[in-house]
């Protein structure tokens, strides 16, 4: 008997990555602002939500697409990635326009940051205190310290993405190789 062949790989598995991870704390840590520092009734508050939640979706629709269509999967965690910079914009917009501090990417605070999410057991409870506590100018900071590292890890995945398209091509191309060994295996017969 014919061993079956699997034109559709393995796919999904998008709570796993760390962009995705990182994504989801950003999202929780946008809500959570939102909440404390920005007036309800101002629609600031749902485009900075919607801003988070997009990241954080499409990475979730774009690995779950990935099976099918590596051309989506790359749009949508380009889609990702653009909601991101847009949600680290108004972070950068709100400081600005409360006079408060954009902390560089040099200072302690920073590194401080930074060093939690590179534990391997990070989540919004990591940051809970930065974010829930704290003053504003802390906690926008600590924000856009998470958008940076989640973007970075976006930036990555891109070129990884990209790079395994060239190697191994996208479903149609896999879908007419299968097809065409299916026909030279059916003509042998």
């Amino acid at each position: 008997m014919d061993k079956e062949i699997k034109i559709i790989p393995p796919h999904g598995g998008y709570q796993k990555l760390k962009s995705y991870q990182m994504s989801e704390i950003a999202y929780d840590a946008t809500v959570k602002f939102c909440e404390r520092f920005i007036d309800k009734r101002s629609r600031t508050v749902d485009q900075m939500v919607q801003a988070a939640r997009s990241g954080k979706q499409n990475i979730a629709e774009g690995s779950m697409a990935s099976g099918t269509s590596k051309k989506t999967e790359l749009k949508l965690v380009s889609v990702a990635r653009a909601s991101l910079e847009e949600l680290l914009l108004d972070y950068q917009d709100f400081l600005r326009q409360h006079g408060l501090q954009l902390w560089g990417k040099d200072d302690s605070r920073v590194q401080e940051i930074r060093k939690i999410g590179s534990r391997s057991d990070r989540s919004y409870k990591s940051y809970m205190t930065y974010i829930e506590k704290r003053p504003e100018e802390i906690a926008a900071n600590t924000i856009i310290c998470i958008v940076h590292q989640t973007n970075y890890l976006l930036d990555q995945q891109l070129r990884q993405l990209e790079q395994q398209f060239l190697k191994e091509g996208g479903f149609t191309e896999k879908l007419y190789n299968a097809r065409q060994d299916a026909k030279r295996k059916s003509s042998k017969n």
